[in-house]
């Protein structure tokens, strides 16, 4: 389970708030990438965070409440628009920058899941497997993930031949082939090859056309 010990490292050194950071929604073919930055209150962290992976749906919500109700949490996303602009890990950086300037009190320093530093407005470190082992960070995993499910739910209720309601936006077999019977739709990764293939296919002559 994640503990406090890096926060507490660095709070050795550094003088200040420390923030967990991650994100959810790298893979997906549609849907923005979100991010969480959590400042966890020492003395009232809630109990059984962990990687929102492994947690079910309903525990992942109950620990939503609970770590907004005693923690100072900053969420930010890129589009689906930057994405195709920038790229996946342009625009997941870009996410976790604009989550951390959400913070209502200012970090000092950042935990950030993986090994790929974004450009913070604050000193930061990565953490390989991070909401498995930062208690910080599987807080922001957690919010990151239950926001961007949210989002995708949302979603589905706009465009619900896709399946995002149960496969958030993943390639799953279900997406693929409503994306080959009824094409994509503003919300999809134009940049991802699965998407990229179709709109290519459409040019063509070959497929139904794009929805929207």
């Amino acid at each position: 389970m994640p503990h406090y010990i890096y926060e507490a490292r660095w709070l050795k050194t550094v003088e200040g708030p420390i923030a967990g950071v991650d994100e959810a929604g790298r893979g997906p073919l549609a849907g923005p990438v979100v991010a969480a930055a959590v400042i966890l209150d020492r003395k009232r962290i809630p109990k059984g965070l962990d990687d929102s992976k492994k947690m079910t749906a309903a525990a992942r919500e109950d620990a939503f409440v609970r770590i907004m109700e005693t923690s100072c949490v900053g969420v930010g996303e890129a589009s689906v628009d930057e994405i195709d602009l920038l790229n996946i890990r342009q625009a997941t950086h870009l996410a976790m920058a604009r989550a951390v300037r959400a913070l209502t009190t200012a970090a000092k320093f950042a935990l950030v899941d993986g090994n790929d530093a974004p450009a913070l407005p604050c000193r930061c470190d990565t953490l390989i497997g991070g909401d498995g082992r930062s208690v910080s960070i599987a807080a922001a995993s957690i919010i990151a993930k239950v926001t961007r499910d949210r989002m995708m739910r949302a979603l589905h209720d706009e465009h619900p031949f896709y399946g995002w309601l149960t496969n958030k936006g993943y390639g799953t077999d279900e997406h693929l082939t409503a994306l080959k019977s009824v094409g994509p739709t503003r919300h999809h990764r134009r940049s991802f090859a699965p998407v990229y293939q179709i709109l290519c296919a459409v040019n063509h002559g070959d497929s139904n056309g794009t929805h929207f």
